[in-house]
């Protein structure tokens, strides 16, 4: 039976109440495990509020909960820079990890107290939410751990994540003023019983079903049309905060999220000490498998906020923290075959084919070997009986053979000595154990390259399929050629007619301006990942700001990274020896060089970070010796925070050297060079000026 449609007035005050019942329920089952109501009661109000805001559109407000599944399907996601860099940890996997672990704290961190905080880690998306003014402003993905993508759209669809926060009743409860903008980390999963649910409905209709929950997160979360993603039910629980809401520890900051309204994983538990951490671990690795949802381990970190942040980051992952793996599920197989891949470097990597088998929750048919030496020490033959694991849940390995079940007359295995795909000759270079395509002009390693570069300049349209093609037709030969490209070359490739080429063609020529860390990286250079590529490009941006504005042209930035000494590169925050090398050589390769001026010659431009409206922007520092009142790595990230760049040697790149008690030769060598040397008390003023 319809209801009667109230005036706008009465609809007003109705559509108050009924949000906040909605919204309260919503905490109830989410946040409290429990309800108030039925599912059909909660539909029952929701199809009220949905009627009157349809009477009445222009009461209708991007918070209110039937706006969960809002807006048309995106063409494409978009781009969002996280508040501050997302960082990754550091694994163990034993109990001797974890007292290596402490140890390390105790020596960096004078009158260290024990005093961990365990929550298992679930094996989802991390995901990063911008509140502002307490309703959801943007939720994107960690991406590369400085910017990620906009799915603010399909996070939206999920109802363990608050539409507006809880404002009045943190402020009650903390005695603090919420801030107009807050941030907060979480983990975006799948729940067991839903993946269940959409693998019977995908074999029900004859469609292929999923091989696991974090995956098939994953591709819901990456979906355009936000309603796939709300058929999904995804779910979401926050584990971190990093705008300041005077939190003092981590404990806090899930009493903190909990009465904002988040979700958060309610197993968590605070620990006095390893003793008490192990107790955690060995509880839940038993437990585990009677969660309704998945974790492969748990992470564990030093609770007390202060002491945290004073310890600092050491290479990629914060020091505080460390992610403990459980032991992985094991299952056994039949090794069918061992076929070889080839990387965009010439590396030629050995893959196990196997009968596919069940493994931690999806299944398996193909492992990675990594080089002939890994085959030969577990002694690998064809036809063997494997025993195969998921290391970290999630990568699977060949653990070892059962050699009772070999069968007769079965081979070792050995490395072929010519390239699987361009009958080249395969060399293993001194020092190292990958055997590599010798053939500078294999086809494989090309497409290869291209691959990663179409992945490095984030080109969306382009994938695999199109790359063979454009080979096939002799239209490319490596990246650069791409911008080079006409509408038509694209309309002689099978499949593609006018739109499609046109697409392509547009695809390509919109990504002609490329921030700098994407055009090192794309350069396809040896141990230069996405984040040793961002440390390269900061390093760089200083370097060029030093005498220059605007941005280099790419003509520029080849005179630029030329100019760089080996021992240069060595000293750049992030860099080690082997990826110096790596750069200093790669770098000065003719193949280098000459795809940097076919990009140049085509158009591409390249772009560089906002300048830092910070007094320390463009500075480069040196930190030597030990100081009373802040550690090295505390200095460091407010070196950082400020604008400025920390270095590990003293060059002439370098404006001040902050001496602390026994500085040694850095010292010397600063003086020997004019450069401005800071003790403690002058490098306190200089932050806090």
């Amino acid at each position: 039976m319809a209801r009667n449609i109230p005036t706008k007035l009465e609809a007003k005050k109705r559509i108050a109440k009924l949000r906040k019942v909605i919204s309260q329920e919503r905490f109830n089952v989410h946040v409290l495990d429990k309800s108030s109501m039925s599912e059909a009661a909660l539909d029952s109000l929701k199809k009220e509020l949905f009627d009157l805001e349809q009477a009445y559109p222009d009461l209708v407000t991007a918070n209110s909960p039937t706006q969960r599944v809002a807006g048309k399907p995106l063409d494409k996601f978009v781009k969002i820079k996280h508040p501050q860099r997302i960082l990754s940890l550091n694994d163990a996997f034993s109990q001797e990890d974890l007292a290596d672990w402490e140890t390390r704290l105790k020596k960096v961190l004078r009158g260290f107290k024990s005093g961990y905080y365990c929550e298992l880690k679930i094996d989802g998306l991390d995901m990063i939410l911008h509140y502002r003014d307490g309703s959801l402003k943007t939720g994107a993905t960690r991406g590369d751990g400085q910017i990620g993508e906009d799915v603010t759209q399909n996070l939206r669809t999920i109802e363990a994540i608050p539409l507006q926060l809880n404002t009045a009743a943190f402020e009650k409860k903390f005695k603090k003023k919420l801030p107009r903008d807050v941030y907060v980390q979480g983990e975006v999963y799948l729940p067991i019983k839903e993946f269940e649910r959409i693998n019977r409905e995908q074999e029900k209709s004859g469609e292929q079903t999923y091989a696991n929950p974090r995956n098939t997160a994953a591709g819901s979360i990456r979906q355009l049309d936000p309603k796939i993603v709300d058929a999904r039910k995804l779910s979401m629980f926050v584990f971190n905060i990093f705008s300041d809401l005077g939190q003092q520890s981590h404990e806090e900051v899930h009493a903190m999220a909990q009465t904002l309204g988040f979700s958060v994983e309610k197993n968590s538990a605070r620990a006095k000490n390893l003793e008490e951490v192990q107790a955690f671990l060995e509880r839940w690795e038993k437990k585990r498998m009677s969660l309704p949802y998945q974790t492969d381990g748990t992470v564990i970190q030093v609770d007390d906020t202060a002491m945290n942040r004073e310890l600092g980051v050491v290479g990629k992952a914060p020091r505080g923290s460390i992610a403990y793996k459980f032991p992985a599920e094991e299952a056994t197989t039949v090794l069918r075959d061992i076929e070889v891949s080839i990387g965009r470097t010439g590396a030629l990597t050995p893959v196990a084919v196997m009968d596919p088998v069940l493994v931690a929750g999806s299944t398996v048919s193909r492992a990675a070997l990594h080089n002939e030496d890994e085959v030969k020490r577990l002694d690998l033959r064809i036809g063997d009986t494997v025993i195969i694991r998921k290391a970290g849940d999630i990568i699977p390995e060949v653990l070892r053979v059962l050699i009772d079940l070999r069968p007769k007359g079965a081979q070792p295995w050995r490395m072929p000595t010519t390239c699987p795909m361009c009958s080249g000759k395969v060399v293993r270079r001194k020092d190292e154990v990958a055997h590599y395509c010798a053939n500078a002009s294999c086809f494989a390693i090309d497409r290869e390259k291209v691959q990663h570069f179409v992945r490095a300049f984030d080109i969306y349209y382009v994938g695999p399929s199109l790359i063979d093609k454009l080979f096939d037709a002799e239209l490319i030969s490596d990246g650069a050629d791409l911008f080079m490209l006409q509408q038509g070359d694209f309309e002689g490739l099978p499949g593609f007619g006018p739109i499609a080429a046109k697409r392509a063609h547009e695809a390509i020529q919109e990504k002609k301006k490329i921030q700098l860390a994407r055009l090192l990286a794309a350069l396809g250079l040896r141990h230069v990942g996405g984040e040793t590529a961002q440390d390269l490009a900061r390093y760089l941006t200083q370097r060029w700001r030093k005498e220059k504005s605007g941005s280099p042209t790419i003509t520029q930035l080849v005179q630029l990274l030329i100019s760089v000494t080996l021992e240069e590169w060595q000293h750049v925050e992030g860099i080690g020896e082997v990826v110096a090398q790596s750069l200093h050589a790669g770098l000065r390769a003719q193949s280098t060089r000459s795809l940097l001026k076919k990009l140049e010659r085509s158009g591409v431009e390249i772009t560089l970070p906002a300048r830092q409206k910070t007094k320390l922007a463009g500075k480069t520092f040196v930190i030597t010796g030990t100081m009373d009142t802040v550690s090295r790595e505390v200095a460091k990230q407010k070196i950082t925070a400020l604008g400025g760049h920390v270095s590990s040697a003293v060059s002439s790149q370098t404006d001040y050297l902050v001496a602390g008690d026994k500085p040694g030769s850095k010292l010397k060598k600063a003086k020997e060079l004019n450069v401005h040397v800071l003790d403690e008390a002058a490098f306190t003023r200089m932050l806090e000026s």
